[in-house]
């Protein structure tokens, strides 16, 4: 017995209803597993960002004491941190390269007076032979004193080798120390000569 049209359109929205009812009955929907494959890991990624920030410390950055110290000078004197911060004012300990960099010397009378108007007290710090030392500074004017590390235990102890490829040195580096005996600022720069405008720009007001 032949169907007519209505019938055989019937018949044919019923048999595709019963496929897309067996379909999600059984086999998942390709479409579906691959969003799945995508969102999984995505939700992941959020939950381990969300987690980290609640975990975050927002507490304010407890600062450093400044590891004391007590050192020969190019005067033939010897020189301690806690002789310099005796007079009340802030030091700024230079680190430098040393013999063999003009501008690490030439470095010193370029900021030693521009801190002193702002009370800071500049101290230099060098590795090299005492008398190597004195003679370059006598070459550049230099008449303040220069603290000679030579066993490198204070460029150690302020965490100043191994900068810029230097490891048995210092490169150019400074650090701040306020006068109550707290690091408060340091500074790692990539040239040998840091202009005194630019340095003074960067330094906190203590």
């Amino acid at each position: 017995m032949k169907q007519s049209a209505k019938q055989r359109a019937r018949a044919w929205r019923g048999s595709t209803l019963d496929h897309r009812r067996r379909s999600k009955g059984g086999k998942r929907d390709p479409a579906g597993l691959l969003w799945l494959a995508f969102a999984v890991p995505l939700l992941a990624m959020v939950a381990i960002v969300v987690v980290g920030a609640s975990g975050s410390d927002d507490k304010e950055q407890v600062l450093q004491a400044a590891p004391a110290f007590a050192l020969p000078t190019t005067m033939g004197t010897s020189a301690s941190l806690d002789a310099v911060l005796s007079s009340g004012d802030p030091a700024l300990l230079y680190f430098s390269m040393g013999v063999g960099c003009d501008g690490c010397f030439a470095q010193i009378p370029e900021i030693e007076s521009a801190l002193g108007e702002r009370g800071i007290t500049l101290v230099s710090i060098m590795v090299d032979p005492t008398d190597v030392v004195a003679g370059e500074a006598a070459r550049f004017g230099i008449t303040s004193p220069i603290l000679i590390d030579a066993d490198r235990s204070v460029s150690r102890a302020y965490d100043m080798l191994g900068v810029y490829g230097h490891s048995d040195r210092p490169s150019h580096s400074f650090a701040l120390i306020g006068a109550d005996g707290q690091v408060k600022w340091t500074r790692h720069y990539a040239t040998m000569f840091v202009p005194a405008a630019d340095l003074l720009a960067e330094l906190p007001a203590l």
